[in-house]
């Protein structure tokens, strides 16, 4: 197998880096470059019409593209630890704090990053208003995942998952792209700073 992907802070290929070190596992990646526009070449569409990475291409050339995807289809070959669940009840849990993060923060993480940020600014007709109101999403999400991280550990549970993954790359990007965990979420802090320890 062969994982194509991209160097931090790109969240989606560390998202199945994170997974692969919390299962131990190793597969040879290849790194393309996002600044260079390499997702977007001949040979990488040919492979994954959507331009983007992470994608996992198996031994017979068959492609798994979705980090989520990717995650699923490597913890059905090891499924020790358990990252997405053992039970469908814990199956679901896990899927529902993904979905969670990708819609409630990812989203304006993502059109803060398109509309707000000078590196971006090359590549599309950016809407300062956007990345504004995308702004106060975020801080709204943030300020939401705070108040369901009180008092507990993880997103899922009591367990470590791939949820927690999931939610540590977009916190993380977002903070690098401008948009830090506020200071008033201590719980959501808090958390980032054990999943961080859990995971480095």
């Amino acid at each position: 197998m062969l994982l194509w992907s991209a160097p931090d802070p790109a969240p989606n290929p560390r998202r199945v880096r994170l997974f692969l070190k919390a299962k131990g596992l190793h597969i040879e990646e290849r790194m393309i470059s996002l600044v260079q526009r390499e997702h977007k070449a001949a040979e990488v569409l040919a492979k994954n019409p959507r331009g983007q990475v992470p994608f996992l291409e198996l031994d017979d050339g068959r492609v798994i593209a979705e980090t989520v995807s990717i995650c699923r289809y490597l913890d059905a070959l090891h499924p020790d630890p358990p990252l997405i669940g053992t039970t469908p009840y814990e199956q679901a849990e896990t899927d529902m704090w993904i979905r969670r993060a990708e819609t409630a923060l990812g989203t304006p993480v993502s059109l803060f990053w398109q509309h707000g940020h000078k590196l971006t600014a090359r590549l599309v007709n950016q809407i300062p208003a956007l990345a504004e109101q995308a702004r106060g999403q975020a801080l709204g999400a943030m300020a939401w995942f705070d108040a369901q991280l009180a008092g507990q550990d993880f997103l899922a549970g009591d367990r470590f998952t791939l949820a927690d993954i999931s939610l540590l790359t977009i916190v993380d990007f977002a903070g690098w792209i401008g948009l830090p965990v506020p200071d008033d979420a201590a719980a959501l802090k808090a958390w980032q700073e054990r999943v961080t320890a859990r995971v480095s």
